[in-house]
Formats: C-alpha cells, sequence, structure tokens
C-alpha cells in the first residue's frame, strides 16, 4: 500500500483519506451505541467524536499501510453500566460493522448516481470507490468471531453459560494472539482464508456499485 505514495501520490492521499473516514465512522458508531445504551465512558474519554485523531492509533495505523493490516483504537465501555449486560456489548460491537455497511450503500449510490457523468479516470469516482471498498472491508474482517473482533462478542454472548468458561476465558484471554498467528500463517502458508473475505468484499462492492 506504502508504495502507492511514490506511484501515484495524489490517489494515495485519497486512499488515506478513505481508511480514515472508514475507520472513524467504525468507532464513532460503537462510541454512540454505547451511549444510547446507558455507559458514558466513551463520551468522557473524547471518543464521541467524528475526528478522526480521535480514534487513531498511529502504530495500527502504519501498520495498515505498511502490512496491509491494522487497527484503530478500541473504544471502552463498562458493561455494568449497560441496560442489558448481556447483549449490549454484542449491539454495541455490531454498530461499528453496521455503520460501515451504511456508509458503503450511501457511497456506492453515490459511485452509480455520478460514475456515467464523471468516467472511470476521476479522482472523485476512485475516491467513492476506495470508500465502498474499505468500509466493506472493515464490515467483514470485524465479523471474525475471535478477539478483539466485533463478531467475538456475539460468540462470547453465546458462551455465557458456565460449563462453557474455559473455552470463553481463553478466547478472551489468548484471542488477539490466535488472530495474530492466523494471519501470519495465512499469509506465510498460502491458506487463502483472509483472501476468502477479499473475495467477498470484491464481489458484494461490485454489486453495490454495479461495475
Amino acid at each position: 500500500m506504502i508504495s502507492l505514495l511514490f506511484q501515484e501520490p495524489l490517489l494515495f492521499v485519497v486512499l488515506i483519506l478513505a481508511i480514515l473516514v472508514a475507520l472513524t465512522v467504525h468507532e464513532f458508531s460503537h462510541a454512540l451505541m454505547s451511549n444510547w445504551l446507558g455507559d458514558k465512558t466513551a463520551a468522557r474519554l473524547g471518543r464521541l467524536t467524528l475526528n478522526p485523531i480521535a480514534h487513531l492509533d498511529p502504530l495500527g495505523f502504519m501498520a495498515m499501510l505498511f502490512a496491509g493490516f491494522g487497527w484503530a483504537k478500541p473504544v471502552p465501555f463498562n458493561t455494568y453500566n449497560l441496560k442489558n449486560q448481556k447483549w449490549g456489548p454484542v449491539v454495541i460491537a455490531f454498530a461499528g460493522p453496521s455503520a460501515n455497511l451504511l456508509c458503503a450503500l450511501i457511497f456506492g449510490l453515490i459511485l452509480r448516481f455520478i460514475f456515467p457523468i464523471l468516467g472511470e479516470g476521476s479522482l472523485l469516482i476512485q475516491a467513492l470507490f476506495l470508500l465502498v471498498t474499505f468500509n466493506l472491508a472493515l464490515l467483514f474482517f470485524n465479523l471474525i468471531p475471535i478477539p478483539p473482533l466485533d463478531g467475538s462478542k456475539l460468540l462470547l454472548a453465546m458462551l455465557s453459560s458456565p460449563q462453557y468458561a474455559k473455552a470463553k476465558n481463553i478466547l478472551e484471554t489468548r484471542g488477539p494472539l490466535i488472530l495474530i498467528g492466523a494471519i501470519i500463517a495465512d499469509n506465510f502458508l498460502n491458506l487463502n482464508v483472509f483472501s476468502f473475505i477479499s473475495s467477498i468484499v470484491g464481489y458484494v462492492s461490485g454489486r453495490i456499485v454495479g461495475f
């Protein structure tokens, strides 16, 4: 991704902006939903904002540019403040991917409308397509049920019974290592697990924008 800076610097700037928009909308939606459900932690920490600086993790952002995989600052919340302590975290978690889906649909509809007017070579067209793509990428990647990804909240809620305590503890404590290990294994062993997600993103984005 960083190589684009030297090949097409203007497009690289557009790409950065698209990433920031997708990440900001995602994290802001987590904060907004937790606020709606009764917890003010994110608001007190300045996360209830569309300012990308509030959500940006410098290391995660650099990793995204150089390694193609990164992260933003996770939005904190206190489960005990939520109106529904079992399913509240699930609703908060899925607010992020849902917002990304909504953004992808909106940008996709705009792209469909103006593409015949501006044509493929327009920078605005490329920006809209990148916005659709990155929002969908965040949507589908975060549905993976491995902590700390959003999909894990649903799995952990389903494992709330005492007989699943050991499995739940393993996921909560070792989930990030499992996820990193899966990504490394996928890259070096050519397992094509995450490339399948890329294929889904490509297919869905094509359906949304009509290409």
